[in-house]
């Protein structure tokens, strides 16, 4: 399955998986190794209800789903992949009462695993609360393994 650019066709995918379209997670842009994706300000993602600031949860399921999303439009196929690592380094809190931003670009391939960097943002790129990076490996479908013969 090829992914286009055009973000109607991803942002559908966005809306019927349950855990995305749960989140409310929102397709913005997209091109070869990188998009951008966005989650909605809601008052149940809010992690400190004194400052109203999100939950790191919800901007972690934003990062891991944004650079997801960046390896399929760098390798233009659905290939199954695992989260191998994923670091997020808090700048400083995301804004309270706003739509939170995370671009991301697949830097580096290699046969098994994608190497991807990226940035969580309120309305400026420029100004990041978050900066983060992440390897994903890809995975398949592999058979079970024969059974061991028995010796007597």
């Amino acid at each position: 399955m090829t992914l286009p650019h055009d973000t109607t066709a991803w942002a559908h995918f966005l809306k019927i998986a349950p855990y995305t379209a749960r989140l409310g997670i929102e397709a913005v842009t997209a091109d070869d190794g990188g998009c951008v994706l966005a989650l909605p300000y809601r008052p149940e993602f809010v992690g400190d209800p004194d400052s109203g600031v999100l939950h790191g949860g919800a901007v972690t399921a934003l990062i891991d789903t944004t650079f997801g999303f960046a390896v399929y439009f760098r390798i233009q196929e659905y290939r199954p992949m695992a989260t191998l690592d994923l670091r997020i380094d808090y700048l400083r809190p995301a804004k309270p009462g706003v739509k939170v931003h995370t671009r991301a670009q697949c830097y580096k391939l290699t046969p098994e695993l994608a190497f991807v960097r990226g940035c969580s943002y309120e309305d400026d790129a420029e100004d990041p609360f978050a900066s983060c990076v992440g390897v994903f490996m890809f995975t398949a479908a592999q058979p079970a393994p024969a059974k061991a013969a028995t010796v007597p």
